[in-house]
């Protein structure tokens, strides 16, 4: 059911969530674990982010200091731009404000900038802000944005879902670091999938449980089935961080268990006490779930993509998606065709292999 609000949000780009603080705090965590110099001296760049409503923008503002930042900007789109612009509401905060102009807070959108010199070591007021706004609308696309893409190290948001592989390229044309929130099938397009293989990009810590939960501002029709009235948040199972920094869980092997232990043990039903299946169009076994991985098999597994979250690239290697031989999608003897699969190798195996055959040599 998440799933299928999600591709409706997508189809109908009505995709603006708001993530959570806790959750951006989390994930941020992860990479300072592994590396706490990460983010010094570093600009980043909130691209999607209304400093108003941005938990992405609040967290960096208030740990700007702690993470030894260079500078921060958060920018954000039009509200004329978007879905819900006719139950669009000025904030007080606008109406307020010195620079408030009716027409601009439609038009155009908003940053905020944040440098050492002004970051007032700590006492910076998170309740208020002090915003301005663009030239323009915001669109990540505009040479406004761009200029600002290209002046920065690191790029930090929850993109439109609808917008990802715009987004994600728009990103990688420069070579940026990143870490944006996006949907799982997004590792299926063709422009995504090469990159993960290749080890360019890949997941992040990713959210608690695997499930993700965001506020969202106005249009709450769509989300039936996951909205929660009382929280006013709505749950997505299929979303996950990508990213091109390192981080620990990245490089934590899966558990796994021998051939023959591991479906006789599985929790899954639908495999236990059975062996497992070959595939018609490629020299490789059927895996359908990551937690039945086996151990010492020594060729090529066909392996769900929620194993991504669990890869570790010195444990696996990544060799093709989704396709056989005769270059059509996977297919089991029975004639089956299983949701797109990973085709991976064991490494540790590879390499034992190698030693092995170089010693018989």
């Amino acid at each position: 059911m998440a799933n299928k609000h999600l591709s409706k949000a997508k189809n109908t780009k009505n995709d603006e969530f708001y993530t959570q603080y806790h959750d951006i705090e989390k994930e941020i965590t992860a990479y300072l674990e592994y590396n706490p110099k990460v983010f010094r001296n570093k600009t980043i760049l909130l691209p999607c982010d209304d400093p108003e409503w941005s938990n992405f923008t609040i967290y960096f503002a208030q740990n700007f200091e702690k993470l030894g930042l260079k500078k921060l900007i958060s920018t954000s789109f039009a509200p004329e731009s978007k879905k819900y612009k006719l139950d669009y509401k000025p904030s007080l905060f606008e109406i307020k404000d010195a620079q408030y102009d009716s027409v601009k807070t439609i038009k155009n959108g908003k940053i905020f900038t944040l440098t050492r010199k002004t970051s007032l070591h700590g006492r910076l007021d998170l309740k208020n802000l002090e915003w301005h706004y663009l030239k323009g609308n915001g669109d990540f696309k505009s040479d406004e944005i761009i200029k600002l893409r290209d002046e920065s190290d690191i790029i930090v948001t929850n993109p439109p879902f609808s917008l990802f592989r715009e987004f994600l390229s728009w990103v990688l044309e420069v070579n940026k670091q990143f870490i944006v929130i996006g949907n799982l099938n997004a590792i299926t397009y063709k422009e995504v999938f090469p990159l993960i293989k290749n080890n360019k990009i890949w997941l992040g810590n990713g959210f608690h449980g695997g499930n993700a939960y965001f506020s969202i501002p106005f249009h709450k029709e769509y989300a039936e089935g996951v909205y929660n009235p009382d929280t006013g948040l709505v749950k997505f199972r299929n979303v996950c961080w990508f990213t091109n920094l390192d981080h620990g869980k990245r490089h934590q092997p899966l558990p796994l268990m021998t051939l023959n232990d591991n479906i006789k043990f599985s929790k899954h039903k639908e495999i236990k006490g059975k062996q497992y299946q070959e595939y018609e169009n490629y020299n490789a076994i059927e895996v359908p779930f990551t937690d039945a991985i086996p151990s010492d098999y020594r060729g090529v597994m066909g392996v769900p993509i929620s194993f991504l979250s669990k890869y570790s690239p010195e444990q696996f290697e990544i060799i093709k998606f989704r396709h056989g031989d005769d270059n059509k999608d996977l297919r089991l003897e029975n004639g089956d065709c299983p949701y797109f699969r990973i085709l991976i190798k064991h490494k540790k195996i590879q390499n034992e292999n190698n030693i092995k055959n170089k010693h018989h040599c």
